[in-house]
């Protein structure tokens, strides 16, 4: 260990010496990484026809056409259309995939046809195959937040958007009967954010890779005004969901005040005595997040705008210590759903969460050099440190007690660690790895990264899900498919609580948790004090052969490309912006 430190600070050194001789370097690496506010609209067409009404070319003719480029403008001589026909069939649908899951809606254009009238057509929106071709009548797919199911009718000669929604497929049924319709083009409309991924993650091992930018680009969808946990469902501010995506927002993007404005958001919509989202772990949450967007952004006039509201939690939260025991009264007692009808672990988390929220507090109120309010949050650690519930040998009590030092680390892994991606949740995910990294785990965390999250991409998935029950996967069928009847329907038959079968989001923030693990963990870059003045660089490749990549801070962007030796050791090239400091 010692030699790898040393080796660490050595290539440290030359690479700082280097980059004082190289001014391009330097300017790159000082480049500014604030997000931008605005936003892109960008139009994709299809990639492929997954199913039609009929195999007899008579309902649906020459679908191909639609794959072909459309530039959004129709004309009375348009060619390469295809044609949607009831003259013949009862039914004439198509059903299209645009490659990828985005955030919007899609443009119809129709072309000219002898009755210069409007024609009903429905368009429904899927996040797998199974949701774009089921209706809400048949089915428990819901319009519940986002409108997945849409009917309108579209003009003679002309073009129309619709929708706003999660979503990858689109399917559209003819709804008037003796009709030919002519399809100019179909384009998905897909909306983001304007911002640069100055974070990057690669490793020998392609598969962890194609997982760190996975959970970006779900993070990077649901940056719309606001920080959502799902782009189809629920499209809120839930502040336990906000915490990984906070993380992946500081490891990939850098200072995006939508976090700020999300922030702010459920501070200003849950005046005291309430708890945010009417659960009070997740007013916890709200600390934990200020704590560690402070720490990654190092923003103290932003801190300061806090301070009177934390003052107020902080007295709450106080006053509901039982001894030395949690006691949180008054709101839903949650973790996360897997665990929501277990109370003896929701009691044993929820202990490690308001230890885990007052040591932040703590932290924050020493910043903010209010001594009252840090001898209340001490004094609150002081009492919460004596107590250690049993985590029922539960995954999520036992991480964050593992986290927190209610358990011992090596117990909490073994529990995590228990048949291995088994057990497995995608919000709480993130802090089982974290549990595991901590108990010096790593070749184990990756495996379960590799299996669970792993598993969605095997099943065709472009962003994580809102929920996976492991067990599921060997049985199940692809979402990007029609589901044989011999698999099992993971969409349709899956879920539970408040994401049963087709209401479940495929596009959930809260399952991003890889991504910044892999950054904090294998790279091993962590800030030292607010802002990244200083920084730990600390790496972990477990049986990985080599990692590299990139950071944002606010002074620039943090470089490194970490090698194993053939004797074991780790040789680490690090190059910093000018005002970071590496410490030990």
């Amino acid at each position: 260990m010692l030699n790898m430190k040393f080796n660490i600070l050595l290539l440290t050194i030359a690479s700082l010496l280097l980059m004082g001789c190289n001014k391009n370097c330097e300017s790159e690496n000082n480049i500014d990484t604030t997000v931008s506010d605005k936003f892109i609209t960008e139009y994709l067409s299809p990639t492929r026809i997954v199913w039609i009404s009929d195999s007899t070319n008579k309902a649906v003719v020459n679908p191909e056409n639609l794959l072909k480029p459309f530039s959004g403008q129709v004309s009375v001589t348009s060619r390469n259309v295809t044609f949607l026909n009831t003259k013949q069939s009862d039914k004439a649908s198509v059903l299209l995939d645009f490659g990828k899951e985005i955030q919007g809606g899609i443009q119809i254009a129709a072309g000219i046809r002898a009755v210069n009238r409007p024609v009903k057509v429905k368009v429904t929106l899927g996040e797998s195959v199974t949701e774009a071709l089921s209706t809400i009548e048949t089915s428990n797919a819901t319009n519940d937040h986002a409108m997945r199911e849409i009917e309108i009718a579209l003009p003679w000669l002309g073009s129309i958007e619709i929708g706003n929604s999660g979503f990858r497929f689109a399917r559209i049924d003819l709804l008037e009967k003796d009709i030919e319709l002519p399809l100019v083009g179909v384009r998905a409309k897909s909306v983001y954010r304007d911002i640069s991924y100055f974070g990057s993650f690669n490793c020998d091992n392609e598969r962890l890779n194609q997982i760190w930018k996975t959970g970006a680009y779900t993070v990077h969808l649901n940056m719309q005004e606001y920080l959502w946990d799902g782009i189809k469902r629920d499209r809120l501010v839930w502040l336990g969901d906000l915490h990984p995506e906070v993380m992946t927002v500081s490891t990939v993007f850098g200072n995006a005040d939508v976090v700020n404005k999300s922030l702010d958001f459920a501070r200003e919509d849950t005046p005291l005595p309430g708890w945010m989202n009417g659960m009070c772990a997740y007013s916890l949450w709200w600390i934990i997040i200020q704590k560690d967007w402070y720490m990654y952004q190092g923003n103290l006039e932003y801190l300061k705008e806090q301070q009177s509201y934390l003052n107020g939690l902080v007295d709450q939260l106080y006053s509901q210590i039982d001894g030395n025991k949690e006691n949180l009264q008054g709101g839903g007692r949650f973790l996360d759903w897997p665990t929501s009808e277990k109370p003896d672990v929701v009691h044993a988390g929820l202990q490690a969460l308001m230890l885990m929220s007052f040591r932040a507090a703590s932290q924050l109120a020493g910043y903010l050099e209010d001594t009252q309010l840090k001898a209340k949050c001490d004094d609150a650690v002081s009492k919460l440190e004596k107590y250690s519930p049993d985590p029922v040998n539960n995954k999520q009590a036992a991480s964050l007690m593992g986290i927190n030092g209610l358990l011992d680390i090596d117990k909490a892994c073994q529990i995590v660690n228990d048949g291995g991606a088994h057990g497995f949740s995608t919000f709480y995910g993130y802090y089982m790895l974290e549990s595991l990294a901590k108990g010096g785990k790593i070749d184990e965390a990756l495996k379960i990264i590799s299996d669970y999250w792993g598993g969605m991409i095997d099943l065709g998935a472009t962003t994580f899900w809102e929920d996976l029950t492991f067990e599921d996967l060997p049985k199940a069928g692809r979402i990007d498919e029609v589901v044989p009847e011999d698999k099992y329907d993971i969409h349709a038959d899956g879920g539970a609580y408040c994401y049963v079968g087709l209401r479940h989001s495929f596009c959930h923030g809260w399952a991003s948790g890889p991504t910044p693990w892999l950054s904090e963990y294998v790279l091993g870059i962590k800030p030292a004090s607010p802002g990244f003045e200083t920084v730990r660089i600390k790496p972990n490749l477990g049986s990985l052969k080599w990692a590299e990549g990139t950071f944002p801070t606010p002074k620039g962007i943090i470089k490194v490309r970490h090698e194993k030796q053939s004797n074991g050791e780790v040789k680490s090239k690090i190059s910093l912006p000018k005002g970071v400091k590496l410490v030990d």
